[in-house]
């Protein structure tokens, strides 16, 4: 359940997405549930877009229990908006072979497209859009930053 991008550069020997960056709002409640996100599809059923982020943030929770997906086998765990409580996603606590070996991008916190509203991310002069390949890492996100008390050491798997 893990997802792809298909535009794509090579800086520095890396690949990065060329992607905008999206804040992404839940649509029942308006908090802002995602800093970093991208606009991906499900490599399990391309038919599915969604959004994904490396990094999650403090106004989303995951809920109860791991169950397996119906497309793959990869382990997931609902996530739920911590400020109204209804489920915007999922997070892949596990990811499966097939999907480890597709091109994903690395990011397994997922954001169902009709709970979360996006808002394109701008740079400090408010006027371009900030891509992936421009975006810090998160603990030197300040937009990310702002919104997270968790300490950057916790949030990696």
């Amino acid at each position: 359940m893990s997802t792809n991008t298909t535009t794509r550069s090579v800086i520095n020997n890396a690949v990065s997405p060329l992607k905008p960056v999206y804040r992404l709002l839940c649509k029942h409640c308006r908090i802002i549930v995602c800093a970093r996100g991208m606009r991906a599809i499900l490599l399990a059923d391309t038919k599915i877009e969604l959004y994904s982020t490396d990094i999650p943030a403090t106004s989303i929770q995951l809920m109860d229990k791991d169950y397996l997906t119906h497309t793959c086998h990869c382990r997931i765990r609902d996530v739920a908006c911590r400020e109204c409580g209804n489920v915007i996603g999922y997070h892949v606590v596990a990811p499966c072979p097939q999907c480890l070996q597709a091109g994903n991008n690395g990011h397994f916190w997922m954001f169902h497209s009709d709970a979360c509203q996006p808002q394109e991310r701008k740079d400090v002069s408010g006027k371009r859009t900030i891509l992936w390949n421009n975006l810090p890492r998160a603990e030197q996100d300040l937009d990310f930053l702002m919104g997270s008390t968790i300490p950057y050491d916790q949030m990696c798997r």
